[in-house]
């Protein structure tokens, strides 16, 4: 919509549109504004009541990142009813093309509906689409490294095959947060080395720099790099 993107182009930084593409290369700089996240929350806290909000969601697909961005800020913390919530993601989903959007997205309803939130978590996963797994599988470090499902998730997580930097990111940046949450249920993991040699690295040597493992952990993880 015209009025949200006016809005986005009065917050315009062009140094900072220089920074963003260099951050999101497949995404061309004609489709890029230039926006800091706090600036694009602080709008849509502003306009996400107002009487045409809706329209702008159901805009699909849009044209800049930023809108993107403010879709999915929006999409976080707009609706009290989950099913909503979630047929507006399946909707919406398939249109984000980076990690920026997926990462942002992070509805709080999601900590109400533990179960039926993790149902439709292992649907997008097993999808064919790269960001809707990527946002799967944050989903799942975000909410769920806890004993009620912790060892389900390790098998899902493992077993996603989509070969893609920001998948296999994804899921070394899970395995490097089970570490630290889970250490027990995870280490396994790596002890058995079931991960493939990238994830299984890039995991451990994210949890290293992670000031939440012990240096006894470290130390351990360190002798369990595949060379």
């Amino acid at each position: 919509m015209d009025v949200i993107v006016n809005k986005l182009y009065e917050l315009a930084d062009e140094k900072f549109r220089l920074f963003t593409s260099k951050s999101v290369p497949n995404i061309s700089m004609d489709n890029i504004i230039g926006v800091r996240i706090p600036d694009i929350r602080k709008l849509a806290k502003e306009i996400k009541n107002d009487s045409n909000i809706e329209e702008f969601l159901n805009d699909l697909p849009h044209k800049y990142l930023e809108e993107n961005i403010l879709h999915g800020i929006i999409l976080s913390t707009k609706y009290k009813d989950i099913n909503i919530v979630l047929d507006r993601l399946d909707n919406f989903l398939v249109y984000v093309d980076n990690w920026i959007v997926t990462d942002i997205i992070s509805p709080i309803i999601f900590k109400k509906y533990p179960d039926i939130v993790y149902n439709r978590i292992k649907v997008w996963i097993s999808s064919n689409n790269e960001y809707m797994i990527r946002f799967g599988i944050v989903s799942l470090l975000k909410f769920y490294l806890n004993k009620d499902y912790i060892r389900e998730e390790l098998k899902i997580v493992m077993n996603v095959k989509y070969d893609s930097y920001y998948v296999n990111m994804a899921k070394a940046w899970f395995y490097s947060f089970a570490l630290i949450k889970q250490w027990d249920n995870t280490i396994k993991y790596f002890q058995g080395k079931k991960l493939d040699k990238w994830v299984h690295n890039k995991s451990i040597q994210k949890a290293i720099e992670s000031y939440r493992v012990s240096d006894m952990q470290k130390e351990y993880l360190r002798k369990l790099k595949i060379k």
